[in-house]
């Protein structure tokens, strides 16, 4: 039996999810933009689920509170959020962004769009352990920033950031802060309004809710345009008929993450303790990215020296453990990874990592039998590269 990995790319979907859906798909069948009595049961299951999202998240959900944008995905409401946010606030003409260097594409790629638009991007650069450089941002603060955007917590390494001090940062001068928080909710607490952020990115799929759906969170008065055109949907936001049994499904696997929230993340770090102790005895040069900052409970991002982490993954794989080398939007590219460059780590360690991301169903007895297989695969390798 293969063991499974690599839940920051994607948790596999709880049955009460899939039981949540159903329901809806058999007896909510209409359109919730429509005005008849189907249509208006859809959008009442449809704002029921949108108000919960937002209470769990922490945000306001009153008519006078903060929004809640559905989306296709975590791509979407980054680029929702970047574009929206910059371009809205200086009303089309270029200006200015800054970002860090460890954003998922989704934002990078969005933060460079606008400089094709003849836009000025700063990047913050991060500490040695992942951490983003606070003085970086200090120094090119100023109101005249459109936005700044700055993940929760690193989608390779786990790390975590500092959001709530980013967001007084960007507040003291009057800057809205998006913080991309996928891969943070359902591992660790996260509260919009503790946060203070003026938006944030969510994806159920990271916390085993549906594919296909995502959303952004945006404070109440935060400017924001549309970055799709096409309906009246969502306040013209975001057109398209939202989909009423993805929502539900994105609600149901908030409230069971949430619930169980407390006792996972005691369990996980348990397990990611476990693991990296068992990896150590076993590859005495063994690095771990991030590892004296503050990281998510289920994250390891490990390099073994000289050893090329294509190479090591596809061996991985075909003994059954199955991770990953990065951002599943990145695979196939065979540029060493962004995130971890910007550590400071040299390139030749970079291509020799992985990462491994576990989740509330893994076993204690599935990572001790992925690290012996990591160490015996290792192993092989470096004896076949000796040769």
């Amino acid at each position: 039996m293969a063991i499974y990995l690599d839940y920051n790319a994607t948790a596999p979907i709880r049955r009460e999810v899939v039981e949540a859906m159903v329901h809806v798909w058999e007896n909510v069948p209409g359109n919730p933009a429509s005005q008849h009595q189907f249509g208006r049961a859809a959008r009442k299951r449809l704002e029921e689920a949108r108000d919960h999202i937002l209470a769990l998240l922490g945000a306001e959900p009153t008519r006078e509170g903060d929004r809640l944008i559905f989306t296709s995905g975590g791509t979407e409401a980054n680029n929702l959020a970047i574009l929206g946010i910059a371009l809205a606030r200086t009303e089309g003409m270029p200006g200015r962004i800054i970002i860090s260097s460890i954003e998922h594409p989704s934002v990078l790629r969005a933060a460079e769009t606008l400089v094709d638009w003849g836009w000025r991007l700063d990047t913050l650069d991060v500490h040695p352990n992942g951490v983003v450089n606070l003085e970086s941002l200090r120094r090119w603060i100023s109101p005249q920033v459109a936005l700044v955007s700055v993940t929760t917590a690193n989608h390779e390494t786990g790390v975590v950031q500092p959001v709530a001090e980013i967001a007084a940062i960007c507040h003291s001068h009057g800057v809205p802060f998006h913080t991309d928080a996928v891969q943070a909710v359902g591992k660790m607490p996260v509260s919009f309004r503790q946060f203070d952020a003026d938006a944030m990115t969510v994806t159920p799929h990271k916390f085993g809710g549906p594919l296909g759906i995502g959303a952004l969170i945006v404070k109440r008065g935060t400017p924001l345009r549309p970055i799709l055109y096409g309906g009246e949907q969502q306040e013209g936001l975001r057109p398209g008929t939202e989909s009423v049994a993805l929502a539900v499904g994105m609600e149901t696997a908030l409230a069971l993450a949430l619930a169980e929230l407390e006792d996972n993340i005691a369990r996980m770090r348990a397990l990611q303790q476990e693991f990296e102790q068992t990896l150590k005895a076993l590859i005495p040069d063994l690095i771990i990215h991030g590892e004296t900052a503050p990281r998510l409970p289920q994250t390891v991002n490990l390099a073994i020296p000289g050893i090329d982490n294509q190479i090591l993954f596809t061996a991985l794989d075909l003994e059954g453990v199955c991770c990953s080398i990065g951002s599943a939007c990145s695979s196939g590219s065979p540029e060493p990874s962004p995130s971890l460059l910007a550590l400071g780590a040299p390139r030749e360690i970079v291509k020799s990592s992985l990462r491994i991301s576990f989740g509330p169903k893994t076993t204690a007895e599935e990572l001790r039998t992925a690290a012996h297989t990591i160490a015996r695969v290792s192993q092989q390798l470096r004896k076949h590269v000796l040769r």
